[in-house]
């Protein structure tokens, strides 16, 4: 048989998706490590971000820090810290062995799109929107929550959507420090030259992907307050 035909048997098995260490228990663990690691991003990155744009202060730091984290590689970030004394590869709770360091490089890495977009896009709302409000008394707080963010909001959200697919794929790399997810099928299955295995848990990775990033891109078109069609004058 071909390895597509190997693959198509992988996938269509109950037990490659129920038995322990199988795609379902290994899914979990990696939605798991996303929408955490996302939550800590946001938490860090959006309330600075927002705030600074807002002032108009601050726009050489997000972008350099934007562009350090751009530059350093998740997984060479990920060695340094399994090798540390701290995080290490102690089990962190259900996200497992490394667990905590792995959060920590996928943090990391989500920092920079989340930062670039929410300062981005407080600075691009028109300055006649910014008069207007000010025109009409109100305080910077009352600007800032009533007027840029919910316009800001769509290009905000689409840095979350960019951090989402990116931690999503990059948290298979936990595999290769015997970390959560499903890196781990994908891993041991080309170890044991078991490629069907292999190509089947990357499939599955790439198509999950594909639905987080179809979500996302509803969540922030239902977010915009300002319809498509206005935007292009149709």
């Amino acid at each position: 048989m071909d390895l597509l035909s190997l693959t198509w048997d992988y996938l269509t098995t109950a037990d490659s998706w129920t038995a322990p260490g199988g795609i379902l228990e290994r899914l979990v663990e990696q939605l798991l490590l996303t929408v955490t690691a996302l939550v800590v991003a946001c938490a860090l990155a959006l309330p600075a971000a927002l705030w600074l744009g807002h002032l108009g202060r601050g726009g050489f730091l997000a972008i350099n820090v934007s562009n350090v984290g751009r530059a350093v590689p998740t997984f060479a970030l990920l060695a340094l810290l399994v090798t540390a004394p701290w995080p290490g590869v102690s089990s962190f709770g259900p996200y497992g062995r490394a667990g905590l360091a792995t959060l920590i490089a996928l943090v990391l890495f989500a920092l920079p799109p989340l930062i670039t977009n929410a300062y981005t896009a407080v600075r691009e709302v028109p300055a006649d929107v910014r008069e207007a409000a000010d025109g009409m008394g109100m305080s910077g707080w009352q600007r800032f929550r009533r007027v840029e963010l919910p316009l800001a909001l769509p290009l905000v959200l689409s840095g979350v959507r960019l951090a989402l697919v990116q931690i999503w794929a990059t948290a298979t790399i936990a595999a290769l420090v015997a970390g959560p997810g499903m890196g781990r099928i994908v891993v041991d299955g080309f170890a044991r030259d078991l490629y069907s295995q292999g190509v089947g848990a990357a499939l599955v990775v790439a198509l999950a992907a594909l639905v987080l990033e179809v979500t996302a891109a509803l969540v922030q078109r239902w977010a915009d307050p300002v319809p498509r069609e206005a935007r292009t004058g149709g």
